[in-house]
């Protein structure tokens, strides 16, 4: 077979979803076969398992002139913020409908317990209060985008 030739079907195996070609001509047979992914391996470990304490000598100090030691770090605003984080995963919605007005808005005020969002899990519609009270200062989620439990949802001062 020609070696142009059987590149060329190497090539339509590799960019095809075909995972096996096999061709029978006169001067020969070729069969092609697409490596498929890993097969699952599992582990047994029999007995008890010690843990294993790992010690590491300590860095050398070095001698710093004073104008070398670096300054603590200034505490930014967003540190003191409160997170209202997803209790579950779904769909965040800023608003009840997509036609009507927003939970809650960057520089709005929210009080504990307000609705603030939903998320939808399984086509039932969670209305997610707010845990925390004060000042909207950041919204993490845009409008229809998929969640996770414990994901940042909004950011309240």
């Amino acid at each position: 077979m020609d070696l142009r030739k059987l590149k060329t079907l190497i090539d339509l195996v590799s960019e095809s979803n075909i995972s096996e070609l096999e061709i029978a001509e006169a001067d020969g047979k070729v069969r092609i076969v697409k490596a498929g992914p890993p097969a699952p391996t599992t582990t047994y470990v029999t007995g008890p398992m010690q843990p294993q304490m790992q010690t590491q000598a300590a860095p050398p100090v070095e001698s710093r002139a004073p104008s070398d030691v670096p300054s603590a770090p200034v505490p930014s605003p967003e540190d003191a913020w409160h997170v209202v984080v997803s209790p579950m995963v779904g769909t965040f919605y800023r608003s009840a409908s997509p036609g009507s007005d927003a939970f809650a808005e960057v520089g709005s005020t929210v009080k504990e317990g307000q609705a603030i969002c939903i998320i939808e899990a399984m086509k039932i519609m969670n209305e997610i209060e707010s845990d925390h009270a004060g000042t909207v200062r950041k919204i993490f989620c845009e409008n229809g985008q998929a969640v996770e439990f414990g994901q940042p949802l909004f950011a309240v001062e």
